[in-house]
Parts: C-alpha cells; structure tokens; sequence
C-alpha cells in the first residue's frame, strides 16, 4: 500500500518556499487519502491503514539491510505534547529492531558543548543498512537556541556575543551543507515536522495531569515552554523553510490527531524508502551453485 502522491506532494515543503504553518492545517490534509468515508470511521480506517504500512515497512528494511548501500536518517520534530514518542512506539512497531536505532537528544551535556552543535548527532549517525531515528535533533539548536537565545553562551563560540540573524542563517547554511553530504554518501534524511495547535497541546497537557498513569509525564517546564507557542512557531517557520531542500525536504503532518499523524508518517516513511529503488541483492553464478550444493546436502541428510 502505498500513500497517496497528492497528499505526499501537500506535506512536503517545497525547496526554495515558505513553510506556511500559518496556513497549514494541524487536523487534516486537503487531499483525501482516507477514501469516502464518514468522519465516525476515519479513524478506524487509519489505524488500518497504518498496519498495511508497517507491513510495508518490514518488507523495505530488510531490503534495506540487504543491500548496506544506504541508511535512512528520520528526524523527527515538533512541540512538547506533539506525538513523537507515541510515534516512533506505533509507527515502527513492526520493524525488525536490530536493525533501527532510536536516539532522543536532550539538553547537551558538558562534553557535547566543547564540540561544534552538529557533533553529537554525528556520533548517533545510522550506518549503512540500518534505520536511524532522531527524536529531535540538532535542529534544536536553531529552535529552542533561537527562543533562548542566552544558551548559545554555554556554546562558548569564539567572538560570538548574543546571536543575530547572521548567525541563524549561516547555522541553515550548515545544517544544509551537513545534510546534502550524508545523501551523497548514502544516507536517506526523512525530516517530518508534527504540526501540533495550540490548543491541542493544551488538552494533551491536561490529560497528562488528569491521568495518574501519565502525570509523571508533565514537567513544569512544559508549562513554561508553552508560554513561548508562538516564539517556537516563528522558528520552526524559519528553520523549515531554510532547510527544506531537493535533497532532504521537510514533510508538515497534522499532529492534532494521534491515528491520523501516525499513518502519515508510516506512508511517508514507505515513500521515502520505495525512492531508493532497492532490489533483492543479486546471486552471481558460483553463489547460486554453492546454494544449490547446500541445498542438496540438506536434501540428502
């Protein structure tokens, strides 16, 4: 099964234009993918849909590890509250996990800010064969470094006093220089912002508090955090347009629903993958007769 080319084309964010997160829903795509059904059945449909996706994307990853030519980078970001962790639980539930790697990047350590801000997401970099997961990413440093500007002092860059727009621009530029060398050298980025409403994030932040089992969830600094919605959407807004290239383009899903945010991303993740072309490793004729002998020895026990 495969995700429609219209809805494909509808997240993904054009190299070269705006985001538009403004004009973007956070609850639907324009584009049906759902078929003709009844809201009442919608999510009944995606769930079902995101099983024949994960299928899909058992069958890619072992074709993918089959062949060691390529990894698959997923970033993956979006607002506290957002779905990520219930994403990458859901999404990549069926594949085989030897072969997936889940990194999440919190507030860097001592040792990560004597290094350049690309450093420890070097370091967690998929090889060849494997799928990757970032949950967050070094985008943060043109994220929550641009909301807080004051924590590019911990950085300590040399000359650099309180940033300015020179400074987010050339980290674009990095960040795009960074990203087009891992393609040329076999790495597939998948980049999937959830595009969560600010209401929804607040429903979600109240379920955790009202739910025992999840309370453990909330910090006060999601409270806080959340004082800056509009600050995070101005960077995401940026950031996104900036980075959105030919060579690893962003993809906004409407995150206000979990079932429906979670098929997006499993058909994506199946687009992005079916674009490598791969094909079953070839058998050279000696392999074949090899295969051949060990299966009569088998047959003759």
């Amino acid at each position: 099964m495969k995700l429609d080319k219209t809805v494909i084309g509808e997240l993904m964010v054009s190299p070269g234009s705006a985001a538009s997160l403004e004009e973007r829903s956070t609850a639907e795509t324009e584009g049906s993918w759902l078929g003709s059904i009844g809201r009442s059945q919608a999510r009944e449909v995606a769930e079902q849909d995101l099983e024949r996706f994960k299928h899909e994307l058992e069958r890619a990853q072992e074709l993918l590890y089959a062949n060691a030519t390529w990894a698959v980078l997923i970033i993956l970001q979006g607002m506290d509250a957002s779905g990520k962790d219930g994403t990458v639980k859901h999404v990549m539930a069926g594949v085989n996990p030897q072969g997936c790697d889940v990194v999440s990047f919190k507030q860097p350590s001592a040792e990560e800010l004597r290094h350049d801000f690309l450093w420890r997401c070097v370091l967690a970099l998929p090889e060849r064969g494997r799928i990757g997961i970032f949950n967050r990413s070094y985008y943060e440093e043109v994220l929550v470094c641009r909301v807080h500007p004051e924590l590019i002092e911990n950085e300590h860059i040399p000359g650099q006093g309180m940033p300015d727009r020179r400074m987010w621009e050339a980290r674009y530029e990095d960040i795009n220089a960074f990203e087009r060398h891992l393609h040329r050298s076999g790495t597939k980025l998948v980049k999937l912002f959830l595009h969560l409403s600010e209401e929804e994030q607040r429903r979600r932040l109240l379920a955790r508090l009202d739910d025992s089992e999840k309370r453990w969830k909330f910090s006060v600094e999601d409270l806080a955090e959340r004082s800056y919605f509009a600050d995070y959407t101005l960077a995401y807004e940026e950031a996104i347009g900036a980075t959105s290239t030919r060579w690893a383009p962003w993809y906004v899903v409407p995150a206000d629903h979990k079932y429906a945010a979670r098929a997006l991303v499993g058909g994506l993740l199946v687009h992005a993958i079916d674009e490598l072309e791969l094909r079953p490793p070839a058998i050279s004729e000696e392999q074949s007769a090899a295969l051949d002998r060990a299966r009569k020895a088998l047959e003759d026990e």
